[in-house]
């Protein structure tokens, strides 16, 4: 569903941010982009969604080239940016005027989300908090049905509630054939839902794997003390000791530690041939 070719990006006057990237994922997935702040999480988001064009390479999402906005693709690719504005109206009229606008939309589970994010749709949009509008894009976004959702930071302006409600949501409203990408730097908002991990660092792809392999591969653990723990693999102090990744044992898995792992990788700590 999703295919990057060589892709080449810069902005004006600037060193390039991707150079002969390439990248695939297939739909069904929710796969967490990962990278440090400036690694070109919301550029490559906003490439896929068709904002701006890649100086060389090629994108294929959907079947369709994003940058030639093509109507058929902006009705079925949703961006969820970081930062957003609404018109001064309510939620009832923000949605009678924009959902037309996506062909698959579901009035029913939209319902059913607001619902569970407690929010009137007699509310006008320019008086909620930030943390409920970001809700409402949310809830609008996964009632769009569309087959690649594309969510920027979306945990971040959400309270601890609302971030578990945010994952329960996404997780219950996400079908089989829908593609959702997920940039964001707080990894503890998101690793229990993920199906695929990519890093990225320096335009370069140093990660892109499925949780499940990770899983069968790795193990992740606290312990008091180092000695006598060899093999590890990458370790990290903390509070009770330290945190450490070794190799799985016997076939023995563990809950993926998903942000010690993401510093491992950064930090090239992992073989990952």
């Amino acid at each position: 569903m999703l295919n990057l070719i060589n892709l080449t990006f810069h902005y004006r006057k600037k060193p390039a941010l991707f150079k002969d990237f390439s990248l695939n994922v297939q739909q069904g997935s929710i796969v967490g982009l990962l990278g440090k702040n400036g690694a070109g999480k919301t550029t490559l988001l906003n490439l896929l969604a068709g904002l701006m064009p890649p100086q060389s390479g090629d994108i294929l999402l959907n079947g369709y080239v994003p940058f030639e906005r093509h109507p058929s693709f902006l009705a079925d690719v949703y961006l969820v940016t970081e930062e957003f504005e609404f018109p001064q109206v309510t939620i009832e009229t923000y949605v009678k005027a924009y959902s037309p606008l996506y062909p698959s939309f579901d009035v029913i589970k939209l319902a059913g989300i607001l619902q569970e994010f407690e929010l009137d749709t007699t509310s006008k949009l320019n008086q909620l908090s930030h943390g409920q509008r970001k809700k409402f894009l949310i809830a609008f976004a996964l009632s769009s049905n569309c087959a690649v959702l594309l969510l920027d930071e979306p945990t971040n302006g959400l309270d601890i509630p609302s971030k578990s409600q945010f994952r329960k949501v996404l997780v219950s409203s996400v079908t089989d054939d829908q593609l959702v990408i997920i940039s964001t730097h707080q990894v503890k908002d998101v690793d229990t839902i993920l199906d695929k991990l990519v890093v990225i660092d320096n335009g370069v792809l140093l990660l892109e794997e499925t949780i499940e392999n990770l899983n069968q591969r790795y193990y992740f653990d606290t312990v008091t003390k180092l000695q006598g723990m060899d093999p590890i693999l990458y370790h990290e102090p903390c509070s009770m000791g330290y945190k450490i990744i070794k190799p799985v044992d016997d076939g023995h898995e563990s809950p993926l530690d998903m942000e010690l792992f993401f510093n491992a990788v950064i930090n090239h700590a992992l073989n990952q041939d």
